[in-house]
């Protein structure tokens, strides 16, 4: 494998918005680029080795969305992808450092706890790996040699739930729900709707244990019958909280960020308000796709600054257009 040129000096930030329609996106196999057949725009000539290290939680259905597009992006350019996670830092920040070991061409990472994860990416940019971050770390990527972001600003996207809440309710009284405390984007996103919608206040949640996220959502409803809006920050969990709100016998409103099928179908069905989608699909499929850019003509996207995925507001008046992409996993 060859080791990609040095990094070059950040241009003035910049933001860019990436919708899905504005992609070619291609199906593939869960093996990675390199071993897919029929990729149709696959690359021909020299082929190289990405290493993909994320949070993903063990059965957590978003980062499916994630490896999707990463892996259609890898079958149509010649690409193979190593695909590693784990939800601890410091055991994501060892998976990166496997990844330097092993001379990758390019690494896509998520940096949910920048201190913890952001030296080895340093290392990874300094040792002449080109590095891209998505998903989270939007405001933390430069400080450690990521010359690219793909994500949703959380904070904008907090705001925009907290607005449309207030909209709804000008006296709204709303809950928050952290399902991994301590991870940057989560924080920002309950930061961003405090900013909109100020009664607001934060449950922390193990994500890990859905049925005891139910439980402890559902005791806080029945002890404070005054929370008018249960506001989660991924599908599963928002799925949890429509029980929850049905065991307390509870009238609040559930909003959720992040989109699954059956998120989806209980917006369609009246069960969720909205979801804001970050569009995983897109993350995965930019990152691979910047990588090989970097790595074939030493092209950057976004000239620095974040390329935003998101927001993007999913509630009843768009649902039955995208309903059947969630249903098939891009969206």
């Amino acid at each position: 494998m060859r080791i990609g040129p040095s990094r070059r000096k950040l241009r003035a930030p910049a933001v860019v918005v990436v919708s899905v329609a504005t992609l070619a996106l291609a199906a593939c196999s869960s093996e990675g680029g390199a071993q897919s057949e029929g990729g149709g725009a696959a690359a021909e000539g020299e082929s190289y080795t990405i290493a993909m290290v994320t949070h993903e939680a063990p059965g957590d259905t978003f980062w499916d969305k994630i490896r999707a597009g990463a892996e259609a992006a890898a079958a149509n350019h010649n690409i193979t992808l190593n695909y590693s996670n784990n939800q601890d830092a410091g055991e994501q920040s060892t998976l990166i450092q496997n990844a330097i070991d092993q001379g990758v061409d390019g690494l896509a990472t998520t940096l949910p706890n920048p201190d913890a994860i952001g030296p080895n990416v340093q290392k990874a940019a300094d040792a002449g790996i080109p590095v891209v971050a998505f998903n989270a770390g939007i405001t933390d990527y430069t400080n450690y040699g990521a010359s690219m972001y793909f994500g949703s600003d959380e904070d904008l996207a907090g705001q925009t739930v907290g607005t449309r809440i207030v909209q709804e309710r000008p006296d709204s009284h709303t809950l928050c729900v952290i399902q991994l405390q301590g991870q940057v984007q989560l924080e920002a996103r309950c930061a961003g709707v405090a900013k909109t919608s100020p009664n607001t206040e934060v449950l922390y949640v193990n994500g890990t244990d859905l049925p005891a996220v139910q439980q402890t959502i559902g005791a806080k409803l029945q002890e404070d019958p005054s929370i008018t809006d249960v506001v989660t920050l991924a599908g599963d969990v928002a799925l949890a909280a429509t029980q929850a709100k049905a065991d307390a016998g509870s009238q609040a409103s559930i909003a959720t960020f992040d989109l699954n099928a059956d998120v989806a179908q209980q917006i369609q069905d009246g069960g969720i308000l909205l979801s804001v989608d970050q569009q995983p699909y897109v993350q995965g499929y930019m990152a691979v796709t910047s990588l090989w850019l970097n790595l074939t003509n030493g092209n950057d996207i976004g000239g620095g600054g974040p390329v935003l995925t998101g927001p993007s507001v999913v509630d009843q008046s768009n649902i039955d257009v995208i309903l059947p992409y969630a249903q098939n996993n891009t969206r």
